[in-house]
């Protein structure tokens, strides 16, 4: 099943450039696969993204947001949020200032 990472410019240095990265995602069991299943196809492809996105305990990083679609996989379920065929997953980097 293929999944579209949508890159920021902060990220595409590790992946060659690119703004946009389609993965192919084989679902774990019978449900569809989960965000973190896709987050790790994504890392085979371009392992420097991994540790930019997520702690050495596997969590997403404070600062860094990823939605599935239009949800933040915050309150969706984390990384155990399903993810369908074609979906468009977008890691955007938290912006402050005033």
């Amino acid at each position: 099943m293929r999944v579209v990472f949508l890159i920021p410019g902060q990220l595409r240095a590790f992946t060659d450039g690119a703004g946009r990265v389609t993965v192919e995602v084989t679902p774990a069991g019978t449900a569809p696969p989960a965000a973190g299943e896709a987050l790790a196809a994504l890392w085979r492809l371009h392992p420097g993204v991994r540790d930019r996105l997520v702690t050495e305990q596997g969590q997403v990083r404070p600062h860094v947001n990823v939605f599935v679609g239009n949800e933040s996989i915050r309150w969706t379920g984390g990384l155990a949020t399903p993810v369908t065929q074609g979906a468009e997953v977008s890691i955007v980097p938290a912006v402050s200032g005033g």
